[in-house]
């Protein structure tokens, strides 16, 4: 009998794609290791200057994926105007080529095909080819609740951040405020409510998230309140999907330690506070010397993930730091005793997953989040862009894992270095709000492990979702 085949679609940006990667990975084992095969339909990305660091990551997951059972197919680049403005619209452009991709998978009937959120579009070729289509949502449940939700409220709630005025409602959470939404200036909820309308024809949606984390949000989704006049898809949180090391290194691992790690063996158990900003995070002079202010003030151990500005060229990713520029003068000799200013990229998995590390300032992107729950570290939430915000929101409000950080008035995005001063010290244990975030983080550790393992509730939900591709299957 022919083994069939899950075609993954994934976006390009290395978190996107990993999460995807991971997930696929791990379906495969819970139905045995054999029961199907994954067919990797790679798109190259839109920005020249970002393919280097893209293609990088894409090898190497090819190479040591592990699995003969993946198969990478690169397609050919398209053409396209420099008028695109959204991710999904560069993502439509590939339908041609991922229509004859699949239809040329000839060696095995095609159970599913799985595309990224932003690549909902998609699902008009898995529609042309009669094979159910999945979308597989990287971010958080409270976000897709409102992605569902918008399609019937997008002018309600685009006119109450125009005024940045009263709250939002997103079904399954308190009350948002206007501040904590997705910035109107950086997002287009234009778009936002188009992909909510195009998840309602998935077979499925495949959330990166766990049930204990996101229950009432969840809940809400499944109740109809994100949609009404009908139900959403079947939702399967499957999460936490992390590719993470293993805690004791391979018997062929020589590698030394990365010199952050080297640093932290030095450091007491949940000294130190980590401040790390994800793949696009940067600072300006301004700002980095506010945070060096605050650290320095704080008296804590620190450990500061800092990147410069882009290189001149077009490219989003930052450049390595120049600290002498960013930094205060005096401020490494300073604290030389107590914190690392690492300019460079760092291996934030690692880091958190180390007993120094008792707290994270963290951008809030899901994958961040998720790791840091995993290891049981409280955050202090510093959104920058995308979802960020109503991530911060949610670990805050929701979740009760994080101490607020307040960014100033008037200025998007800024934390002066009294506020960064006063949420390092609460999240390092100075008060009431920093012993609950750490107690809650410690509980949502033992329950993110638990949902994974075999009998738990997100493990159970990807053997449904397995056995729905595989069920609906039809052998040519």
């Amino acid at each position: 009998m022919q083994i069939p085949t899950v075609v993954l679609l994934p976006m390009w940006a290395p978190g996107h794609f990993r999460s995807m990667l991971e997930a696929g990975k791990r379906m495969m084992l819970c139905s045995g290791g054999d029961a199907f095969r994954l067919t990797v339909l790679v798109m190259p990305p839109p920005p020249e200057s970002a393919a280097s660091e893209v293609t990088s990551q894409l090898q190497h997951r090819d190479m040591t994926s592990g699995h003969a059972a993946i198969n990478f197919h690169y397609l050919p680049a398209v053409e396209h105007g420099r008028s695109l403005v959204h991710p999904s619209e560069y993502i439509r452009l590939y339908a041609p080529h991922v229509k004859d991709a699949i239809a040329g998978l000839v060696a095995a009937p095609v159970a599913a095909v799985v595309v990224d959120f932003f690549g909902a579009p998609l699902l008009d070729v898995a529609r042309e080819l009669a094979v159910p289509g999945y979308v597989y949502f990287a971010s958080t449940a409270a976000m897709l609740a409102l992605m569902l939700r918008l399609p019937t409220a997008h002018e309600e709630v685009t006119a109450r951040l125009r005024e940045m005025e009263g709250a939002v409602d997103v079904p399954g959470m308190p009350p948002v405020p206007a501040a904590a939404m997705p910035s109107l200036r950086l997002n287009d909820y234009w778009w936002f409510a188009y992909l909510g309308r195009r998840f309602m024809e998935a077979r499925g949606i495949v959330v990166n998230t766990a049930e204990e984390l996101e229950r009432g949000v969840l809940a809400a989704i499944a109740d109809g309140r994100c949609t009404p006049g009908g139900r959403a898809p079947p939702v399967y949180p499957i999460g936490p999907v992390l590719s993470l090391k293993p805690p004791t290194p391979r018997a062929d691992d020589r590698s030394p330690p990365h010199e952050c790690v080297r640093w932290l063996d030095a450091r007491p158990p949940a000294s130190v506070v980590f401040l790390c900003f994800g793949s696009m995070g940067w600072m300006d002079a301004e700002q980095a010397r506010e945070v060096a202010a605050g650290l320095e003030r704080s008296a804590q151990s620190f450990l500061w993930v800092l990147r410069g500005p882009p290189p001149a060229g077009g490219s989003r990713y930052p450049s390595d730091a120049d600290l002498d520029a960013l930094l205060p003068g005096g401020f490494l000799e300073r604290t030389k005793g107590t914190g690392l200013v690492w300019p460079t990229w760092a291996p934030q998995p690692e880091i958190l997953a180390h007993a120094a590390v008792g707290g994270f300032v963290t951008h809030c992107g899901w994958n961040s989040v998720l790791e840091s729950l995993w290891h049981g570290v409280p955050m202090a939430p510093w959104p920058r862009y995308a979802e960020q915000p109503l991530n911060a929101f949610e670990l805050v409000a929701s979740m009760g894992v994080a101490v607020e950080l307040k960014t100033c008035a008037g200025r998007e995005g800024f934390v002066e270095a009294a506020e960064l001063e006063r949420a390092t010290r609460s999240l390092m244990g100075g008060d009431e709000e920093g012993r609950k975030a750490r107690e809650k983080a410690a509980e949502m550790k033992a329950a993110c492990r638990r949902a994974v393992e075999k009998g738990g509730p997100s493990y159970a939900a990807m053997q449904r979702v397995v056995q729905d591709m595989l069920g609906s299957c039809v052998p040519r």
